[in-house]
């Protein structure tokens, strides 16, 4: 039985309630990534559309080591940009998550079963970054699947007016909102 998450302010998953907007909601840094990036390449290998953009490191030091990975292409883009020592400001590559929302404006177009958004963090939340793209996604009904420090689990619920699944950092937790998801459409 896959373990999820309901949030007073988000609706609970149920076979009858299978929002198609969902984050993995975690507490510890760097367990979401891996598994969400996990369940995009399996469902793509298991013949599903699965668009979007995951985030992984190159095996490099350092956060600039972290790109982001188009799932139908594989064009990485810089997530971090190099800013040197002693930096204080924010060092989130704009450019890299400008190039890389081309990939999701493109899933519109695309019909996928699942589009995949590495992080709803703090540029999202100030409406920034993907945010534009997350929304145009929501409205046209596509299944979105992201990831939410517990620091953003605010932002992303006023941000999905509380409509988001909020599931545990697990595979079980994922295939079981997905499998909901196919059972809603009749697929």
């Amino acid at each position: 039985m896959a373990t999820l998450t309901a949030h007073a302010a988000g609706p609970a998953l149920s076979p009858t309630n299978t929002s198609p907007i969902a984050a993995i909601v975690h507490l510890e840094h760097g367990v979401a990534d891996g598994v969400l990036a996990d369940f995009a390449f399996a469902l793509r290998q298991a013949g599903r559309r699965v668009r979007g953009v995951v985030q992984q490191s190159t095996g490099g030091t350092g956060k600039e080591a972290t790109m982001l990975v188009d799932l139908d292409q594989g064009t990485r883009f810089p997530l971090f940009q190099r800013l040197g020592a002693g930096a204080g400001s924010c060092s989130i590559d704009q450019h890299g998550v400008a190039a890389a929302s081309v990939v999701l404006r493109g899933a519109l177009d695309a019909a996928p079963d699942l589009v995949v958004v590495n992080r709803f963090g703090a540029l999202e939340a100030a409406g920034e970054g993907f945010a534009d793209e997350m929304l145009a996604l929501m409205s046209e009904g596509i299944p979105l699947l992201t990831v939410v420090a517990e620091a953003y689990r605010f932002d992303w619920q006023h941000f999905t007016g509380g409509a988001g699944v909020e599931l545990d950092p697990s595979r079980e937790a994922l295939d079981a909102w997905f499998a909901g998801l196919q059972r809603g459409s009749g697929q």
